[in-house]
Formats: structure tokens, C-alpha cells, sequence
């Protein structure tokens, strides 16, 4: 696990320094997968109204009851440049769009005629929870591979903790929020515990840190 602001190569600053429109526009393949519990409604806020409506897409597996989740993303898209939305089944991942997990299935990704594809099921919870950051992670690891950034934010418990490290393992470059800036330290401790972390970041900095990872896997 490296700490806030690791070295980037010559060429990873060269990208990171360009106007985000050049840099970030090709990265299609690029997929930023997010995980939250307590405290993350204000971290998703802070984090995505930071990132430029040409960032690549991004997939959110937030704690949070069916009722809510369609009126939170119609309330972070009213923040944010990019455009959020409550996931439907079988829809096309597209760089620039925000995909918020529903609160009533899990959220993952498959591929399908050369483009990534969003899944909803209504299978069981798991670690008590549905939808799960685990089962979003364990699909970025299996699907995504090398084109996956994780994202583990704030929140209670443990959950996407084992599969953030299966997809660091697939090739994943994965960033926990720090304990200064969680509400609970709960999720981003037990994933850097097991190894599964790259860089640990402070909220404020979390969007800067993400977009120049994804600069680099031009």
C-alpha cells in the first residue's frame, strides 16, 4: 500500500498536466468503481462534483434503501458535470455517465459486443447487504481487470474489503478514503488491512488522485 501522492513516471505526469479533454477523452475502456456505506451521500457529492463531465464511467454501490436511491441520483446529477443516474439492467457503460446501484439488486458489469454493460439481480444480500460494494468489486476483478480503478470510501463494516483485493490483484489500481476525512473508518481500514489499497487519499484530493491514475492508462 503506498501513501497520499506516490511518484508517477514521466509520462503519467506528461498525461496528468494535459487539459483534461485531451487526456481523459480516449479512455473508454477505463472504469472507476465505487464502494460507501455511513457517511458516503456527502463523500459521492464531494468526490463526483469534482470530476469533468468527460470523465470515464463510473459505477457506485452505496448503502442506501430502495426508496432513496432514484431521488439521491437525481440530486447528485444536479451537482456534478458528469451525468448521474440510477442504473437500469443491461444498460451500456458509457464514459461520462454516473451509474448509482438501486437500492432494491446488486450492481455489477459484464461484457457484450465489445462494450461493457451494466447488471442488476435481486439475489440475496451479501455481507447483509444489497446492494453490496463485494459483488460490484469481485465484477470489476473479473471483468474489468487492469481497467478498473477501485474507490473505497467511507462506511461501517467490511464490505467489498476481500474483493478490492481480488481486483488489485487482477491488475486494479485502488484508492481508500483516510480516516481524517471518513465519517467511519470502517470500510477503507479493512481493505487496507488485507492489502487491497494502492494510495490512501484524503477526500479533497480523491477526484485529482483518481482522474491522474486513469490519465496514465492511456
Amino acid at each position: 500500500m503506498c501513501g497520499f501522492a506516490a511518484p508517477l513516471s514521466k509520462n503519467c505526469r506528461a498525461a496528468a498536466t494535459k487539459p483534461l479533454s485531451s487526456a481523459l477523452c480516449p479512455l473508454s475502456s477505463v472504469v472507476i468503481v465505487v464502494g460507501s456505506s455511513t457517511g458516503g451521500t456527502e463523500a459521492l457529492r464531494e468526490f463526483l462534483s469534482a470530476m469533468p463531465s468527460h470523465s470515464p464511467a463510473i459505477l457506485i454501490a452505496q448503502h442506501m434503501p430502495e426508496l432513496f436511491t432514484q431521488s439521491f441520483a437525481t440530486r447528485l446529477d444536479s451537482f456534478c458535470a458528469m451525468q448521474v443516474k440510477e442504473a437500469g439492467h443491461h444498460e451500456k457503460i458509457q464514459p461520462g455517465h454516473v451509474y448509482l446501484a438501486p437500492g432494491h439488486s446488486h450492481l455489477s458489469l459484464e461484457r457484450a459486443e465489445g462494450a461493457y454493460r451494466t447488471v442488476l439481480n435481486q439475489d440475496p444480500p451479501v455481507n447483509h447487504h444489497r446492494p453490496s460494494v463485494e459483488v460490484l468489486f469481485r465484477a470489476a476483478a473479473q471483468v474489468l481487470r487492469g481497467n478498473a480503478i477501485g474507490v473505497m470510501l467511507t462506511g461501517m463494516g467490511k464490505d467489498g474489503a476481500a474483493a478490492m483485493l481480488e481486483m488489485r490483484q487482477a491488475g486494479a489500481y485502488n484508492f481508500a478514503q483516510d480516516e481524517a476525512s471518513c465519517v467511519v473508518f470502517g470500510m477503507p481500514r479493512e481493505a487496507i488491512n488485507l492489502g487491497a489499497v494502492d494510495e490512501v487519499v484524503p477526500l479533497g484530493k480523491m477526484a485529482e488522485r483518481v482522474l491522474a491514475v486513469a490519465a496514465c492508462r492511456l
